[in-house]
């Protein structure tokens, strides 16, 4: 890698293997700067950012707004823990809940943290509400779910990856194939069945789209059999697909839902869990809690990192640019011989490339998508996950698009 890059480049690379757990492998880029849909080398060279921290910056870098929120309430209190109350946090909380229709928010900093929040509300609901007999309560996942990777995540995970070696692996999961009705009502059947989690869209399985119909169909089954429907949307929501929630796009309001990413701006760690009261009160003082969940800081970068996506209309300019996005690489894809489809909602896509024994073509192709001022990486091995920040505008998607064109000119035919 060493002679490819500038010494100062080199020296960053060998800092994060020597001192860094190899726990990643990033594209070898330094970056210093980013502002709107754009991220600056170490060289100044300009890029497009096409991965916005996996959905977390779908405001932009560094968005204005949400900077002078941060900087205004840094000056004053940044964590009091929840041993007390604080002036910002109630606020956010009832701007939260009023705007996806809740009675009730949990505060997280990470995803995974909401996440498995969610499941130990699902599971005190079931023994609690369901009446499901102690320590026997089930939770199904659809195969190839990802939901980061502590000891709860990597346990209902399908892909060996993420759990060889890790275990023992908790019990209590089970897991059905995605966009399979007929499998997962026989899962939901049995009594002991207290809730089922789903991303709308799998995002590390491939930007994987289920069929129409499918979500509210879940919402259906799930409400017939007395099961709590939860909803990860921790990178397909607050306005990455299109809409402000996955969800929105079918009669499928979540039981329970789960926020993280963008809920920040990509300012600093924060998610959030929200359900109505039957589901949120089976949780009471003492048993569950974060030291940072909640933070004032936090409380007000969510709340202007919210405020941001519906005023400058986040959602709907991901909509419009995302058929822009899909319609114009359909059209070369069809006289494509290295990609197979390009699958997605709003600004949330996946570009299959196709198995031509060419050897990680994918990664190949967002090396060269990088010289090329596009920054994307692959997800499930062969497909590159399109995903800018959502401020980005007509012109510019039109510009990305045109160089996502003329990179994969290259690897035709070979």
């Amino acid at each position: 890698m060493d002679h490819l890059y500038s010494p100062i480049e080199a020296k960053y690379f060998e800092l994060e293997k020597t001192f860094g757990a190899q726990n990643y492998h990033p594209l070898p880029v330094v970056l210093k700067r980013g502002l709107g849909p754009f991220l600056w080398d170490l060289n100044d060279k300009k890029y497009f950012d096409f991965l916005s921290a996996y959905s977390s910056v779908n405001q932009g870098h560094c968005h204005p707004e949400i900077l002078k929120a941060l900087f205004n309430q840094a000056s004053k209190l940044t964590l009091t823990s929840r041993a007390f109350y604080n002036d910002t946090l109630g606020k956010f909380e009832e701007f939260i809940c009023t705007l996806f229709k809740y009675e009730k928010v949990l505060p997280m900093n990470s995803g995974v943290e909401a996440a498995e929040s969610a499941v130990k509300l699902a599971r005190k609901w079931g023994y609690e509400k369901k009446r499901v007999k102690k320590n026997n309560a089930k939770i199904i996942f659809p195969k190839n779910n990802f939901w980061g990777r502590s000891i709860a995540a990597i346990s209902s995970s399908t892909n060996p990856v993420a759990y060889n070696n890790f275990g023992p692996l908790l019990h209590g999961f089970e897991t059905v194939p995605y966009d399979n009705l007929d499998l997962l009502e026989a899962k939901l059947k049995n009594p002991d069945c207290v809730a089922f989690m789903l991303e709308p869209i799998q995002g590390e399985a491939g930007v994987v789209v289920p069929s129409d119909g499918y979500l509210s169909n879940v919402k259906f089954l799930c409400n017939k059999y007395n099961v709590l429907f939860i909803a990860d949307e921790i990178q397909t929501g607050l306005g990455r697909t299109g809409k402000i929630l996955a969800t929105d796009y079918e009669d499928a309001k979540p039981d329970i839902l789960v926020l993280g990413k963008a809920l920040s701006g990509g300012i600093m760690p924060i998610s959030a869990v929200l359900a109505n009261n039957e589901v949120m009160l089976c949780i009471r003082p003492g048993e569950h809690g974060s030291t940072f969940g909640g933070n004032p800081l936090s409380a007000k970068v969510a709340k202007k990192s919210l405020e941001v996506i519906i005023n400058e209309k986040l959602a709907e300019n991901a909509f419009e640019l995302g058929e822009i996005f899909r319609k114009n690489l359909n059209d070369y894809i069809s006289k494509s011989s290295i990609v197979k489809l390009i699958r997605g909602k709003g600004l949330l896509n996946g570009m299959v490339i196709k198995d031509n024994g060419m050897k990680n073509s994918a990664w190949e192709i967002c090396i060269d998508l990088m010289k090329n001022g596009i920054l994307a990486k692959p997800t499930n091995k062969n497909v590159i996950r399109f995903a800018p920040p959502l401020v980005i505008n007509k012109n510019q998607i039109t510009k990305a698009i045109t160089i996502i064109k003329s990179t994969l000119v290259k690897f035709e035919n070979k």
